[in-house]
Order: C-alpha cells, then structure tokens, then sequence
C-alpha cells in the first residue's frame, strides 16, 4: 500500500475540507483497506462531469487500495434530499428511482473498476428497520437541532413550510453510515450538516466515528455557477464525443486547471508539469486538448478521442462542416427569428446579441447587421458560435 503521506496527499487533492485529519491518519496507519462511502440519490438518470467530482474522489480511495461502497439512495431517494433547497423537493416514485439508478451503475463504471466496487441500496437497512425503528431514529435529534441547518433556518425564518418527513432525510444519511460501518464518507460542501450528523449517530452505536471529506461544486463552462442541467452550462457524461471535446475546448485556460485537478486521473507532478510547460511560453491549447481526450476515452474510447481531436481541428482551423448536421425548415423571417427558429439560440434577443458579436455566418460568410432578413425559398447553413449548425430551407 502506498505511504501514508502520498495517500493523504491524493485523498485531499481538489478537497474543501477533511474532517478530522488526524483521525484519517490514524486509521491509514492501521494499515486496512478502509470503508469508503458515498451516497447518490437516483433522481436524474444522466449525470454530468459535475456529479463525476465525487466519483473520481472514490476512484483515488480505490487506487489506494481501500474498499468503495456506492450508496444508491433507493429508499432517501423517496423523501428527497432537502439540501440546498428552498422548498420541499418532490419525491420520485419506486419505478423511477430503480430505472434512474440503472442508468448511474452503467455510467458511474465507466470511472470505478465495478470488480472493486461495493454497490449497496439503502432500502436493504431501511425497510427491515420499520416504523418503529424509524422512531427510534428521530428520537436521536432534536427540532432545534435541525434548525442549526442554514436552508432550515433561511426557510424557517421565511415562513416557508418544511415538511416532518424533510428532518429524517439527515437522520437517514447518518444512519446509511452506521449500517455501512463507514470509515470516510464523501460528500458536497452543501452536505457538511448530513455527514457530520453520520459521525453522531455512529457514536451513539458504539463505532469509531467516520471522516467527511467534502468536495466542492464544480463550475460550468462559464467558470461562474456551478455545474447544472438547467442552467446549460453543464458537459452530459453520455453526449457525444465530439460534444465532449469541443465543450471543453471551449472553457477558459483558468478553468482549465480546475478541471485538470477535480476531473483528470493524471498525477500531481504531471499537472504541475503542465503548468511549468505552459508558463514557460507553451500553448494552453495543447494542455487542454489532453484534457479533452482524456475525458471522452474515459467515456467513450480512446479510439473516439481521437476522431473527436480530428472533427474539432478540421472544423475549426479548416472549415469542415460537421457531417451530422441537422436539416431544418422554417418561416422566412429576420435572421434573429430564424436562428431562434432553428433552435440555434434561446431567443431573439440571444440571436441579436450573436449577430452583432460577430458570432453569426450565413453559408460560412460572417454576419454582422441585426437587420439580415432570409426569404422564402432560400437555403442555408447556419452557424452559431463554433459548435452549434444547421442547414435551413425557409418557408
């Protein structure tokens, strides 16, 4: 097993917080594959490079040799997680949790070697427990205790209703960790109050209390909010290669880095490596395209990286159009009408803001007045951005 030491130093990388070190260094020394956990509620069915920070963390604790348990969230998936969240979330029915978590174990092995992984679903523990063992459970915290919990408080003080069920979803994540006899649970930064109360309730059982090591949100391709379907900034784990690539391609040279520390499998001193390379006058672009490739292999193939590099630099330093676009029929309109039409931009208004940025081409001719207008009959390919085509006839 690898010294203490580099394994701390790889258990930390990219961390917010570990709570409590030295208890972690403790239970390195002992020398046994430690009981790593980490919890997902099933209620998306596709996960985003953003969900993968917490997956990746659990590769690492694999690597080192310690034993992995995913924690499908089958049962809490039924009361829904109230973290971070101003208003009760509306629980997924038993159909929708079993197809959604069929869909995670096959993506979630693209990153975790499944002969190394424990998968556990917390309804094992849960339905034998019953009605009166739940009791038993509630009775562990108190009302105010609860209400330390910063969304509890805001929502409290706000006069917005919490539902009973909504204090047992800690309580339940908690006891995930008794039943699973966790020595380190992994979790988001908007988890802290969850995981802590696990290393609570573990003490009240008569076991060593686990440590929490917490892994921040990863930022969207704007460097700004945090990953998420909803607000499009977000790389889908199943989109195609050459969307994979060419998003990544996209995001600035700082965010580069981050990605490179949460997301890549690539070692400390290659990273650093990397970044020597690049201030001494090296092409931040070569770096990121590493990165690229290294993502789509992971869940495509290598073979497929490749194509994507290849269909990226043909589109963009040659002006390739992509072989797979879209054929589309609209109204004849303003060229702001027709982009948003074809599904090209949001909106209108979107649509302006490309065009006088110089982000609009007609048939590959950079389009700079607002007031271009297509007439029916015509036929055209259109571009928005250096991702996003479409062949129009206008009607």
């Amino acid at each position: 097993m690898v010294d203490i030491e580099s394994q701390l130093e790889l258990i930390k990388r990219g961390a917010d917080e570990l709570l409590i070190e030295s208890e972690l260094v403790e239970k390195l020394k002992s020398g046994r594959p430690l009981r790593v956990k980490a919890g997902f509620d099933p209620t998306a069915p596709d996960l985003h490079l953003g969900h993968t920070v917490l997956i990746n963390k659990l590769r690492h604790f694999q690597d080192l040799g310690h034993h992995v348990m995913f924690l499908i969230g089958d049962f809490t998936g039924m009361i829904g997680d109230p973290s971070g969240k101003n208003a009760t979330r509306p629980p997924l029915s038993r159909e929708q949790i079993l197809e959604n978590a069929n869909t995670y174990r096959e993506q979630v092995f693209k990153i975790l070697d499944p002969v190394k992984t424990e998968v556990c679903f917390n309804s094992s523990w849960f339905e034998p427990l019953g009605a009166a063992g739940m009791i038993k459970l509630a009775a562990r915290h108190t009302v105010a205790r609860m209400l330390e919990r910063d969304d509890f408080s805001k929502r409290y003080s706000g006069g917005q209703p919490i539902a009973i069920h909504e204090f047992l979803y800690p309580l339940c994540q908690g006891y995930d960790s008794v039943a699973m006899k966790a020595d380190v649970e992994l979790g988001g930064t908007d988890q802290k109050f969850n995981l802590l109360v696990g290393r609570e309730l573990q003490k009240h059982y008569g076991q060593a209390p686990q440590c929490v090591l917490m892994m921040p949100l990863l930022e969207g391709l704007d460097g700004v909010n945090k990953m998420s379907k909803s607000l499009g900034n977000y790389i889908g784990i199943a989109e195609s290669p050459a969307e994979i690539f060419g998003k990544l391609m996209s995001i600035s040279d700082e965010l580069m880095w981050r990605y490179y520390e949460l997301l890549s499998f690539r070692g400390n001193d290659e990273i650093a490596g990397f970044k020597r390379e690049v201030a001494d006058g090296r092409n931040p672009r070569d770096i990121k395209v590493l990165l690229g490739q290294e993502i789509v292999a992971r869940f495509h193939s290598v073979a497929e990286a490749e194509a994507a590099l290849a269909e990226f630099e043909a589109r963009f330093q040659r002006g390739v159009l992509p072989d797979d676009m879209p054929e589309i029929s609209v109204t004849a309109g303003s060229l702001a009408q027709v982009l948003k039409a074809a599904g090209l931009t949001p909106s209108t208004s979107d649509a302006l803001r490309m065009i006088e940025g110089g982000g609009v081409r007609i048939n590959g001719e950079k389009v700079g007045d607002r007031n271009t207008a297509l007439a029916a009959g015509d036929r055209v390919v259109l571009q928005v951005g250096k991702r996003k085509f479409a062949r129009v006839t206008l009607l």
